[in-house]
């Protein structure tokens, strides 16, 4: 017969099984990281095709002649059409929630936000279904946990509808966050080399245009959105609207201030450089500002992982010898004689 004899537990935790686990989440992390390294690629090279996409559509538009060749300009495929259509039929689709959710593509920075967002809204019509039905299954049906009782079985199913409810939109929020974060990091040297292209006497496009081939590489996200409005600048009607552009694709107050200066520059004649300069030094302190407020969070933040997870292995470390040696000692004179 095998022997079944329990491993060694340290607080009723079976070590080995424990540190078998870890094993294999660590070993799955090295693979993972090999595989990114060895299938990397150029971040700059699906930007580049969407930008040149964008300046397709817009010479296009400029060229065509008509309201139906213009309409035929916006983004759209047989997919697309199909949801739409459906959602309307069910009377589950609205203006404003196309709008809402094309916002926040647009904040996540997907450009065919227009085709994404009736997809988005049957996925979060559909994905609690499809969710609640698994959950269902698998609780209720298959009956995978038998000690359940009622409360959780009726919890499991509720989170699980929740989840597929908010998932979309939690990703989007995600990805959006990350997204502006990148964004604010690199606005200040944006806008210091805006100044120096400004005092060269380039023209705002022109500037733009030069600011995004030099920050791509470091800032690929600032740099697309620099690109983007260079190319609107160069073939929109209005000028105001490729500014107006850039505002509704990033979530972020500094870009704000910056297309507000830029509109009112162009209205007014006002010089570009010290206004720009005078908000590059602003942004500057307010990256340091954002800086020394998280160093100074920092001692209480790590008081949970302290107590948590280093004080235990220090006690392990320094009182398992005695504890070891102490344990030998009665397993060797059990009497005490």
């Amino acid at each position: 017969m095998l022997d079944t004899a329990p491993g060694p537990t340290l607080l009723g935790v079976d070590v080995i099984f424990v540190g078998t686990i870890l094993a294999g989440i660590a070993a799955l992390g090295v693979v993972m990281a090999i595989y990114a390294a060895v299938t990397i690629r150029d971040p700059m090279a699906k930007r580049v095709k969407a930008l040149g996409e964008r300046r397709e559509e817009l010479k296009a538009g400029i060229v065509s002649k008509g309201a139906r060749k213009r309409a035929s300009l916006v983004r759209r495929t047989d997919s697309t059409d199909k949801v739409r259509d459906t959602l309307s039929n069910m009377k589950v689709l609205q203006q404003s929630q196309i709008d809402t959710i094309a916002q926040k593509l647009a904040w996540a920075g997907y450009r065919n936000n227009r085709e994404l967002a009736p997809i988005v809204i049957g996925l979060r019509l559909i994905a609690p279904i499809v969710m609640g039905l698994i959950v269902f299954s698998v609780v209720y049906l298959l009956d995978f946990f038998p000690e359940w009782g009622s409360v959780k079985r009726m919890g499991a199913l509720t989170v699980a509808v929740g989840l597929g409810y908010k998932g979309p939109e939690i990703f989007l929020k995600n990805k959006s966050s990350k997204r502006v974060d990148l964004v604010r990091k690199g606005l200040p040297d944006a806008l210091d080399l805006l100044v120096i292209c400004a005092e060269a006497g380039l023209t705002v496009d022109a500037a733009f245009n030069r600011v995004a081939k030099e920050l791509g590489r470091a800032y690929p996200e600032l740099g697309d959105e620099f690109a983007l409005t260079a190319i609107e600048l160069s073939f929109l009607t209005e000028r105001k609207m490729a500014f107006a552009n850039l505002a509704y694709r990033v979530n972020l107050d500094s870009v704000q201030g910056v297309v507000t200066t830029m509109i009112q520059t162009e209205r007014y004649g006002t010089p570009l450089a010290s206004a720009l300069r005078v908000l590059s030094a602003e942004f500057r302190n307010e990256r340091m500002m954002r800086a020394e407020e998280k160093a100074a969070r920092l001692p209480a933040i790590m008081t949970v992982p302290l107590i948590m997870f280093i004080l235990p292995v220090l006690f392990i470390v320094i009182l398992g010898p005695a504890a070891c040696s102490i344990s030998d000692a009665f397993a060797t004179n059990p009497g005490g004689g």
